[in-house]
């Protein structure tokens, strides 16, 4: 089994943007405490303060299709729904990362 990485993209309804920020790390702190969660993060577009990418890296596949399926995730996430216009996902096999002060592969 191997990392996965989840990719959201995320485009706000005008002026949600704090209350979606807000929300999404209240969800991600619970997030965090699950079997298999790795990593979350929340990123905006520089140039478009109204998209925004949430990028979670999972342990393996399996864990992150549990959640995904889950009540939890539903319950967690209703409040982030009301607050975009779109949304897009993909998930991604992580092959190699790179540190970028040690030059090391992890």
């Amino acid at each position: 089994m191997s990392t996965v990485r989840t990719v959201l993209a995320m485009r706000t309804r005008p002026g949600c943007e704090e209350r979606f920020e807000a929300e999404w790390l209240a969800a991600a702190e619970q997030i965090g405490t699950l079997d298999g969660c790795l990593r979350q993060d929340l990123v905006r577009d520089a140039d478009d303060p109204r998209t925004y990418l949430v990028m979670s890296d999972w342990a393996d596949r399996e864990r992150l299709d549990a959640f995904g399926r889950s009540e939890q995730r539903d319950r967690l996430l209703r409040v982030i729904r009301e607050l975009r216009e779109s949304a897009e996902r993909h998930t991604y096999q992580v092959l190699h990362s790179m540190r970028a002060d040690s030059g090391e592969a992890r």
